[in-house]
């Protein structure tokens, strides 16, 4: 039996073994999202590209994520970007030349989730339910708080608070000045989840947080209150595994529509202010999806790319050419999606039928979403590298 034969032998016995004796949470015994990959990854084809890329600058963020699974990405605002790794610190980036602008050492902490920027601030979450407000102008401690389990996602800042969900499935908002605890919302997980936790989407007034449970919830920004719950996917089946459905992703929120993706490989675009349902489409998966003036992008767990029409959710053309890749979420820039994966390339795919338009390799794989901010995509790798890049 080769290594990959025999990984995959041992995952299938330690799930099993797993479910038998009552275990709560998939998220410990995974070190990455892949659960579902079956089969070698595809060999990557030549093609003769369409578009140009330019590699702007490239640095290291720090050790990074390693096999943790949490998918780390850089938030980037008013020119600059912002990165956080694990055993790294944060550290503030000129969005153009890459040139560090401070370093925030963390102090043992394991910084898992963000960051996230706004209002004046940085803020990141970490494996042991730590939150660090910093400064974005130097960098500077301005608070710290805790949750009650790891931080996963990227933290929100909005209307003088900042907004963490963590890995229990609550949403804490603290005081944006102080750290004070304001309210907290909590929703009840299923036994078996996906490791991760959906980031949160700002509306006006509103927060949109998808759920391990298969459903995206708003929230009243000023006090938690549920506006309405809308399941993305049914969490049917006959055993856990099946029932895992998990919106692992923060929804996009496009004009008043928001799009979200669920593992069980259903995507929706839901009307933001009624929270009802406009559309479905079988095609999706935890990792979220990408909106461009006409379609929406989704990758599955089996690696397919597929575009929807944005405004029916029929699919528009499907790219199988990254099958078992392991490939992250999407992003948009320009004409293309963009895609990273389990060997660290990146893949920029043409939007109007999905065929494969450029290509460049960035170091370990890619499991955070891209970025893109003034034409630039930025995107972090499991390794901790953090690379810009520019089409020409």
């Amino acid at each position: 039996m080769d290594k990959r034969g025999f990984l995959r032998v041992m995952v299938a016995a330690t799930l099993a073994t797993a479910m038998l004796s009552g275990c709560s949470s998939v998220k410990n015994l995974f070190g990455g999202r892949n659960k579902d990959k079956t089969g070698e990854p595809a060999k990557l084809v030549d093609f003769t590209a369409s578009a140009k890329v330019n590699k702007l600058w490239s640095v290291s963020a720090g050790k990074g994520e390693d096999r943790l699974g949490i998918g780390q990405q850089p938030a980037v605002l008013d020119g600059n970007v912002y990165a956080a790794a694990v055993d790294g610190g944060v550290s503030a980036y000129a969005l153009s030349s890459g040139a560090q602008l401070w370093h925030h050492e963390s102090k043992g902490a394991r910084l898992s989730g963000g960051p996230g920027a706004g209002d004046g601030l940085v803020v990141v979450g970490g494996l042991e339910g730590e939150v660090v407000a910093l400064n974005a102008a130097d960098g500077q401690e301005k608070w710290t708080a805790k949750v009650g389990n790891e931080v996963l996602s990227a933290p929100a800042i909005a209307g003088g608070m900042v907004f963490v969900h963590s890995n229990d499935g609550r949403v804490t908002a603290f005081d944006a000045g102080t750290g004070a605890r304001r309210w907290f919302h909590s929703v009840e997980s299923p036994a078996l989840t996906v490791r991760g936790t959906a980031g949160i989407t700002l509306g006006p007034g509103i927060l949109f947080v998808g759920g391990d449970n298969g459903t995206l919830t708003a929230l009243n920004m000023n006090d938690g209150n549920v506006l309405w719950s809308t399941p993305v996917a049914e969490a049917d089946g006959r055993t856990e595994l099946e029932r895992m459905a998990d919106v692992d992703a923060a929804p996009v929120l496009e004009g008043t529509t928001l799009f979200a993706s669920s593992y069980k490989g259903r995507t929706v675009a839901i009307d933001g202010p009624s929270g009802q349902v406009m559309w479905t489409s079988d095609h999706g998966g935890a990792r979220g999806a990408a909106v461009s003036n006409s379609a929406v992008v989704v990758t599955d767990k089996g690696g397919m790319v597929v575009g929807l029409d944005k405004n029916s959710g029929g699919a528009l053309w499907q790219q199988s050419g990254l099958a078992n890749r392991n490939v992250s979420a999407p992003a948009v820039q320009g004409d293309y999606a963009v895609v990273g994966d389990l060997d660290g390339v990146l893949h920029w795919l043409r939007l109007n039928d999905g065929a494969f338009a450029a290509r460049s390799k960035m170091g370990d794989a890619i499991v955070g979403r891209p970025v893109v901010a003034d034409g630039i995509l930025v995107v972090q790798s499991r390794d901790g590298k953090l690379a810009a890049f520019a089409l020409q």
